[in-house]
């Protein structure tokens, strides 16, 4: 008996140890594996790898075999009543190779298909780069409906109170009707904010769970009274620089400017012959129905054929002409790419430093605010204040604490964008914010 209630108490405190809230790089790890955005990135990425395969396959020599089944007969009748008949039965098989010795457009879609390859990483890369912004921006977006309903609620709760206060003192005679109805609309008004606020935290809820595909449950908190540190570097133009040379959506238009410089010169090989080497061989038997022998031949060849081209109805000229069209397409594709992520770099470091500008306003303003409600408290219980200046009292300070903690919420989400934009942002980034949160 004793060692099963010892059993039992350890079993207890492991499902109590296990039961603990989920942190940011928890989360991240489930997206990783059930987030269908992100799998099926995974998908484009393991077919992308095959494009290399399959233009070099342009450059390597076809082999082919061929065999054939005849059987044919036919009459012959010279004079009338002289009908001669013959059966003839063949078979034929013949071995053929086939190796491209100069064929510029089938080495460029070669160089093309290697291009593809990288495109393709550089796209999964992103596609994770994304799926750590969408996990930390769901995460904080929970945690901030959170703070915003658990500060509702404690409104509602010193509403109750002050409501109950004003009852009593009404009751008493100490104060009027009015303080009574104030208490009234401020908890009726804090009741429909709450239930507006419990709903938006459900939203919240279902869209983090749709990323990680179940219910994410309870989520570590951030520290009380963490303290953010500023970009390093430090310098706005470093991050731009590093955001215009590195940022995912800069490469991948990058590569894309020279698959279209690769298309050029694959269409302008419409012009130039192509040179083949080609060889067979065979064997082809045949026998002849009545007193003819069975024949067997074995042929072989072995040659170079040259293929150029003369006329093609101008559609070379053409592809040669959309094929310059689509690179300057892709040059400024290149240039969009490079000024997106430079105002991103730029979005995100005024968003980080202000945040904590805003961060260090509201850590004052609280203290002001909780010092502000201590005193109208006292000056309500010695009659110098009204109930309704206690209410706005406490209003204010629950608002300057929700602000804080959203500036809070703002501050590292800015953070990582901004190494998101330079295209540095990686796992150990969500570690680093990760240690922010109660463990």
């Amino acid at each position: 008996m004793r060692k099963s209630i010892i059993a039992s108490v350890i079993a207890t405190a492991f499902l109590s140890f296990n039961a603990g809230a989920s942190d940011l790089l928890q989360i991240y790890k489930e997206a990783l594996v059930n987030d269908a955005q992100f799998s099926a990135a995974r998908a484009s990425k393991l077919a992308g790898q095959e494009r290399s395969v399959q233009g070099r396959s342009a450059l390597l020599p076809r082999v082919g075999l061929t065999g054939s089944v005849s059987k044919s007969r036919s009459e012959f009748d010279p004079d009338v009543g002289a009908t001669v008949k013959s059966t003839t039965n063949g078979n034929t098989m013949t071995l053929s190779l086939s190796q491209p010795l100069f064929n510029l457009g089938a080495w460029e879609s070669y160089e093309q298909s290697k291009l593809s390859v990288i495109a393709s990483d550089i796209q999964f890369a992103g596609a994770q780069q994304d799926l750590m912004l969408r996990v930390s921006q769901a995460y904080f977006d929970v945690l901030a409906a959170e703070n915003t309903l658990k500060t509702l609620q404690a409104q509602k709760v010193a509403v109750a109170e002050q409501l109950a206060s004003a009852k009593r003192n009404f009751e008493v005679g100490t104060q009027t009707i009015t303080d009574t109805h104030e208490a009234q609309s401020q908890y009726d008004l804090i009741t429909a904010q709450e239930l507006a606020g419990q709903g938006d935290l459900d939203v919240k809820r279902a869209a983090l769970r749709q990323i990680i595909g179940k219910d994410a449950g309870d989520l570590a908190k951030l520290k009380d009274g963490v303290q953010l540190t500023a970009p390093v570097p430090a310098q706005i133009t470093d991050w731009v620089d590093s955001a215009e040379k590195q940022n995912f959506a800069v490469t991948s238009s990058q590569v894309g400017l020279e698959v279209a410089q690769r298309e050029i010169k694959k269409s302008r090989s419409g012009h130039l012959p192509t040179i083949d080497l080609s060889a067979s061989t065979g064997r082809s038997t045949a026998s002849l129905g009545g007193s003819t022998p069975s024949g067997v031949s074995k042929p072989s060849s072995i040659g170079v054929s040259v293929n150029i081209p003369i006329f093609a109805g101008f559609g070379t000229d053409s592809k040669v002409r959309e094929s310059i069209a689509l690179e300057d397409k892709a040059r400024n594709d290149l240039e969009t790419a490079r000024r997106n992520a430079a105002q991103a770099a730029r979005q995100s470091y005024i968003g980080v430093v202000s945040g904590l500008a805003q961060i260090k306003a509201f850590e004052a303003a609280e203290i002001s605010s909780q010092s502000a409600l201590d005193s109208t408290k006292l000056g309500y219980q010695v009659g110098v204040r009204i109930n309704i200046d206690v209410l706005n009292a406490q209003q204010k300070l629950s608002n300057t604490r929700q602000s804080l903690a959203k500036a809070r919420y703002d501050s590292i989400m800015s953070g990582l964008r901004l190494k998101a934009a330079a295209g540095t942002l990686k796992e150990a980034d969500l570690a680093e914010v990760n240690a922010l949160l109660t463990q």
